[in-house]
């Protein structure tokens, strides 16, 4: 079977089914060219607690599809391979965080969306990388933070809020393998190129200190809309390659190069247009949380959606 045909079956099924299809900016192009709504984390949240569809076919990996779960209890939330999961979100649980807060009398507890519900539920703020600036300056400067889990994001947000966070020590596997040595070949080699850097990245730091203009740390929403409004022709993008798709589609006649051509996500790369059309025709994977735990997270995960960013 052709893409077209699955394509076309796969809108085919979504109608019939009352169903909205969101894509992370991560996902196979195919993936992507199928789906109502493309975008990063905070993007996919706002459009999976405004939709008035029945069912949302999650095409990301799990947390999104437990966060548009608690947002939107009433519809049925869909994730097409439940192999899709997360390295940054495994690196802490609920267990953990509840020991370190004891740790940290206190504290407000700030995490990145890439947690699971279980963590979201121990947490006051919930935060992606487009919005976390405007969530650590919205809490009082006396007030100490816990960040969780990533610590490039979290050293990165320290140097632009000027804020002492204390900062758990996870990183996301694809992030954390493009390195400051891959900064300093787009120096070398590109020097008529816009470097389009991810603040998980574990090079975030270092493109920061090189503080010139043709440096910008953004979230993928932010690489989108920068990119069309450059007048530059040619970016490196330091982040999962994924975003490179969507880079071409929507600032055409532009030059998008990967800083590392390895770096992809294993996890977002499981979901396939068959594994989407399946999932619409047979009703799977249906993504539940139980109500109070959801009812804990959904606070966090509340002010996260009506915070700028």
């Amino acid at each position: 079977m052709t893409v077209t045909t699955l394509h076309d079956e796969v809108r085919e099924l979504a109608a019939e089914k009352d169903a909205v299809i969101l894509a992370h900016n991560y996902q196979r192009p195919e993936v992507q060219d199928v789906a109502d709504y493309v975008g990063d984390s905070l993007g996919l949240s706002r459009q999976a607690a405004a939709t008035d569809a029945e069912t949302i076919v999650f095409c990301g990996v799990h947390f999104m599809a437990e966060t548009a779960a608690i947002l939107s209890p009433e519809k049925t939330v869909l994730l097409p391979d439940l192999g899709a999961g997360c390295s940054l979100a495994a690196s802490i649980d609920g267990a953990q965080l509840r020991e370190w807060k004891d740790q940290h009398p206190g504290a407000v507890v700030v995490s990145y969306v890439n947690t699971t519900a279980e963590v979201k539920a121990e947490s006051d703020y919930c935060c992606t990388s487009g919005n976390a600036k405007s969530v650590i300056e919205a809490i009082p400067p006396e007030q100490e933070i816990l960040f969780l889990p990533d610590m490039y994001l979290g050293l990165w947000l320290e140097k632009v809020t000027g804020r002492k966070l204390t900062i758990w020590l996870g990183e996301c596997h694809v992030h954390a393998g493009i390195r400051p040595e891959d900064i300093e070949r787009w120096q070398a080699e590109a020097p008529d190129a816009e470097l389009l850097v991810h603040p998980e990245c574990g090079c975030a730091s270092q493109a920061m200190a090189f503080g010139n203009e043709r440096t910008q740390i953004l979230s993928t929403e932010k690489m989108i809309d920068f990119a069309k409004r450059s007048p530059k022709k040619r970016f490196l993008v330091a982040t999962e390659t994924g975003i490179i798709h969507r880079l071409e589609r929507e600032a055409p006649g532009k030059r998008f190069e990967p800083v590392r051509d390895d770096a992809e996500c294993r996890y977002m790369k499981v979901t396939t247009l068959e594994k989407v059309r399946d999932s619409l025709r047979e009703g799977k994977h249906r993504i539940t949380v139980e109500p109070e735990l959801a009812e804990k997270a959904r606070l966090a995960i509340e002010r996260m959606v009506s915070i700028g960013g």
